[in-house]
């Protein structure tokens, strides 16, 4: 014990010497001093022909050792004095904002309420609230573990199965029966992988004759992939289409008095899933906002950011410790509830936030009256154009397009949410039609395009005007249907950071 306090003692003495600069770190026992004058010895050629070859060799490596323990020592210092600092700005920051909070506190208690912003901070934190209670009935659930295993039979399914080229392309028999079949086999797929990956309950499943008496069991399989499609748009780029296309088949009333059962059900949201513990009133909690919040780190230290992420990890830990046992909620319950949130504003801090970067740049950098060296200005035919816009027009084109996909985006979530309203609603049929880009399911999408249009009277209001139409193409020979609408906003990302990651690099 005394040994190790005296080597604690020693390395304090050395972090101060280095945080001073009075420590040479060449400097090192007697030992090492002998070793290096006949070191330098040898360097100088005056002890060449005293000593053997293998005696400078010797030498030699005992200079190797000494050179990596010294640059140990050094990257160890370093590190520690690193922490150090970090742990002293750490403690200077949580004294000032006890300081703040003290203040605020005694003008409370004098009636001095007149330089307190804390009106502005409970209208943000009410703000916050209204958001994330509009925004969680269309959060989807992250999928737990058990639920991932589950999700790779149905991808597995769904990779093997041909449904579209059998359903829409063949017609060798009705097409009701071609439909009845190829569900058949795709549900007979599912219970084969179960059986395989998990024989209790594969038995399970299989002891009953009829896939109608397993109805929940394949709902909650097409859900999952349905909520991990949501949740991950890049991801089951072929799998999601082939899967919606048969839920859509299977809403049609004769194919469900064929099958018996219905293959859909609601997407476990994080509202829904709150609302049947009894819990919805976590989503009011402030430290839900500070433990799933998004941490920025652009044109901040590292001090900043490391600050910011322990009080979130302090955040996290305190939702947990304090709604833990209520409403029957586990420690994986409360973190699968903030996960979810925060796979939410972490979607929209790679998919909103380009369009909101590009916005500025284009505001800081272009004024749309004056053109000024580089003009905005197109002309059809000219550079692959196919407008004629002066600069003006055309910097209002760019910023309504722009504002356009941050509020589609924004609200994107909820948009899925719509289409999938749209694609799988039993009273809305779709018509097979060669749109000029092969064989295509037209249908009508009457709640996307409600949304839609308020999606544009926002962003008309933004702008002052509208340039070019206003018509939302949903049905049509442009747009088939919901899902190829939804599909092509998950490209904007795609488009835009690659824009604002060059920009920010021509800047620096």
């Amino acid at each position: 014990m005394d040994n190790q306090q005296t080597k604690d003692a020693r390395g304090k003495l050395a972090l101060r010497d280095i945080l001073h600069g009075d420590v040479d770190l060449k400097e090192n026992d007697k030992k090492d001093e002998t070793e290096n004058t006949d070191i330098q010895k040898i360097a100088s050629g005056q002890m060449s022909q005293e000593l053997s070859k293998e005696d400078i060799k010797t030498l030699e490596s005992r200079l190797r050792q000494i050179k990596e323990r010294w640059e140990k020592e050094r990257l160890n210092y370093e590190a520690t004095a690193r922490e150090l600092k970090n742990q002293i700005d750490f403690a200077k920051r949580d004294a000032e904002e006890q300081k703040k909070t003290e203040k605020k506190n005694e003008q409370l208690k004098d009636g001095e309420t007149k330089d307190v912003d804390l009106d502005e901070e409970n209208k943000a934190v009410e703000l916050l609230d209204e958001q994330l209670l509009e925004r969680s009935p269309f959060i989807p659930l992250r999928l737990t573990l058990d639920e991932r295993k589950y999700l790779r039979l149905v991808t597995a399914a769904l990779e093997v199965s041909e449904y579209t080229d059998r359903v829409d392309v063949a017609r060798f028999v009705g097409k009701a029966k071609r439909i009845h079949k190829q569900l058949k086999e795709i549900c007979a797929i599912l219970s084969g992988l179960l059986v395989a990956c998990d024989y209790k309950a594969g038995q399970k499943l299989v002891a009953n004759d009829e896939f109608s008496d397993n109805e929940e069991f394949f709902q909650y399989m097409f859900e999952l992939g349905r909520r991990y499609k949501i949740l991950n748009p890049e991801r089951m780029r072929s799998a999601y289409g082939k899967l919606i296309y048969l839920l859509q088949d299977s809403q049609q009333p004769d194919i469900k008095e064929m099958m018996e059962f219905s293959l859909v059900r609601p997407i476990k949201s994080v509202h829904r899933f709150l609302d049947e513990k009894k819990m919805l009133f976590m989503l009011k909690d402030p430290l839900l906002h500070a433990a799933t919040r998004v941490i920025p780190d652009k044109g901040r230290s590292r001090a900043d950011v490391q600050y910011d992420l322990q009080k979130k990890r302090r955040a996290y830990n305190r939702v947990k410790d304090k709604y833990v046992g209520q409403g029957g909620m586990s420690e994986q319950h409360v973190e699968l509830v903030m996960g979810s949130i925060a796979d939410n504003n972490y979607f929209l801090k790679f998919n909103r936030d380009p369009c909101d970067e590009m916005i500025n740049f284009l505001r800081s950098k272009y004024d749309p009256d004056n053109p000024g060296k580089y003009s905005l200005a197109i002309g059809c035919g000219t550079g692959g154009a196919r407008l004629t816009h002066n600069h003006k027009t055309q910097y209002l084109y760019v910023l309504q397009t722009l504002l356009l996909w941050r509020d589609i985006l924004h609200d994107f979530y909820r948009l899925w949410f719509l289409a999938e309203e749209d694609l799988l609603n039993p009273d809305n049929f779709y018509r097979l039609r060669n749109t000029g880009q092969g064989l295509n399911r037209i249908q009508s999408s009457p709640n996307i395009a409600r949304e839609m249009q308020r999606v544009i009277y926002r962003a008309r209001n933004k702008v002052g005007q509208w340039i070019g139409s206003s018509v939302v193409h949903l049905g049509d020979h442009n747009v088939p249907n919901a899902f190829m609408f939804i599909d092509k906003y998950t490209q904007v990302s795609r488009i835009l950071n690659p824009i604002c990651i060059t920009l920010r690099r021509l800047e620096e």
